[in-house]
């Protein structure tokens, strides 16, 4: 006898995924290239079909209710199933063993210099990234480098690293601005990141970290720390260091430690596992981990 399955319309279950997952009908909308109103659609006409609510609708977002985390959990592992057949029926086409996403600021500074060692004694083992700010998309690459609070009940997350934040820039830029101690900070011209996937921290916590009240200097912003670390290259303000991306800087020349102080960075960098990591991903990975 022919078995039949009770599913609701996979095209609903699709857009229910996306917005679960971003907990945004506007950010999963942008996802599926469709508009929010689509989304919202769907999603109603699901509920409908289950019955019950899957979202509590609240003025800044959506949040699951306890019916629609269950759903989700379901659907999510059966798409990632999915999704593994499916890529390994088509085979790997691209000719790399091993993924690798980051931020462009984790790439350029930290594991493109890495990746030049490591194939020094792992030759038989290609790696390519994918480099974006914007957030990583679920199944996309192997491995995955993030600045984030890590979970230490996550067995797929390995701590690769935890910062010391220094103010830095140019000597030129010290001695314009008689640049020794906090407090001169707190007056002179600092460079803001803002708007990156990461949550960077802040001059106001760096100095609150130190005992000095919010800066009063000229502000500039910028939403990319590369372009933010040129920037203090050229003079034009200070700009915050994790110490792990900008050593090499510091030992070129190119960027100085303005001031001997330093705060411990709340969060850390780490690597997330995919769990249809190849051993090649893995060896990358603890080589990483222990680099």
């Amino acid at each position: 006898m022919a078995r039949t399955y009770d599913l609701p319309s996979l095209t609903a279950l699709h857009c229910f995924e996306a917005a679960a997952r971003k907990l945004s009908f506007k950010e999963a909308a942008s996802e599926l290239n469709v508009t929010p109103t689509a989304v919202s659609h769907q999603i109603r006409a699901l509920e409908t079909d289950l019955g019950q609510p899957l979202f509590r609708r609240q003025h800044r977002g959506v949040e699951l209710t306890e019916s629609g985390a269950y759903l989700f959990h379901a659907v999510q592992r059966s798409f990632e199933a999915i999704s593994d057949v499916v890529r390994d029926m088509r085979g790997v086409t691209s000719g790399e063993d091993v993924v690798v996403f980051s931020s462009t600021a984790m790439s350029a500074l930290w594991l493109t210099p890495k990746l030049s060692h490591f194939w020094r004694s792992h030759a038989d083992i290609g790696v390519s990234q994918i480099v974006s700010d914007a957030p990583a998309p679920d199944g996309i690459a192997d491995l995955t480098l993030t600045y984030g609070d890590l979970d230490p009940d996550d067995p797929s997350c390995r701590l690769m690293f935890q910062d010391q934040i220094s103010a830095v820039g140019s000597r030129s830029f010290a001695a314009d601005h008689g640049i020794k101690t906090a407090a001169d900070l707190h007056r002179a011209p600092l460079i803001h990141v803002v708007g990156e996937r990461q949550h960077w921290t802040g001059w106001i916590d760096w100095l609150g970290g130190l005992g000095c009240p919010a800066p009063t200097g000229q502000r500039i912003a910028v939403n990319n720390y590369m372009i933010a670390l040129q920037m203090a290259k050229d003079g034009i303000g200070a700009v915050l260091g994790w110490d792990g991306l900008i050593g090499g800087m510091i030992d070129s020349g190119e960027l100085g430690q303005l001031i001997p102080d330093r705060i411990a960075s709340p969060q850390c960098f780490y690597i997330r596992t995919h769990r249809r990591a190849s051993p090649k991903a893995i060896r990358l990975r603890d080589w990483l981990v222990a680099a």
